[in-house]
C-alpha cells in the first residue's frame, strides 16, 4: 500500500473544504509513473506503439504527474528503456484531454456517445459507485457540468 495520501491511507481525511493550492494531500505517490510503467510494459508485449492517459493539466488538483512535461519525460525515458524502441519502433504517450477544460472534457464525452453517468471522478465514492459530491474531484466536475450548460447526470450519494 502506499502512504501519504488521502486516496490511500484511511488515517487521512479525503478533503471537502475545497481546492487548495500546492500538490494535495490527495497526490499519490508516483501513481502515474507506475500505471504508465505497467502499461509501457504491456504495450511493448503487445508492440502497441501508443500509450494513451487521461492525465489533465487545466483543470485538475495540482498533481505533478499530470503535467506535460512529466509526460513528455516519461515518453522519452520509455523510448531509452525499451527494446522495441532499440529497434526502431519508439512508443508515444498520448493525453488526449491534457490540455482541455472539464465544460470541453464533458461536451467530447457527450459527442462521442459516452454517458458521463456511467463515469467516476470521485475521491470517495460509495460501494455502489456513486460520487460523494463533496471532494475536490466532484466539485471540480460539477463546475465542468455547469461551465458546458449541460445537466450534471453524476450519480451522487444521498445527502
Amino acid at each position: 500500500m502506499f502512504g501519504g495520501s488521502a486516496l490511500t491511507d484511511p488515517a487521512i481525511d479525503v478533503p471537502a473544504g475545497g481546492t487548495t493550492t500546492g500538490i494535495p494531500i490527495t497526490y499519490v505517490p508516483a501513481r502515474n509513473t507506475i500505471l504508465l510503467s505497467l502499461a509501457l510494459a504491456w504495450a511493448e508485449v503487445i508492440e502497441a506503439r501508443h500509450i494513451f492517459i487521461g492525465a489533465n493539466a487545466i483543470d485538475y488538483s495540482g498533481y505533478p504527474d499530470c503535467r506535460p512535461e512529466y509526460l513528455r519525460a516519461f515518453e522519452a525515458m520509455a523510448n531509452l528503456a525499451t527494446k522495441s524502441a532499440v529497434e526502431g519502433r519508439r512508443i508515444e504517450v498520448r493525453a488526449p484531454l491534457i490540455d482541455l477544460s472539464k465544460a470541453k472534457i464533458v461536451q467530447l464525452a457527450l459527442e462521442l456517445g459516452v454517458d458521463p453517468a456511467q463515469t467516476v471522478t470521485c475521491y470517495q465514492p460509495d460501494s455502489e459507485g456513486r460520487a460523494c459530491g463533496v471532494c475536490d474531484a466532484c466539485r471540480i466536475r460539477r463546475a465542468g457540468f455547469e461551465a458546458a450548460s449541460i445537466p450534471d447526470s453524476t450519480r451522487y450519494q444521498p445527502r
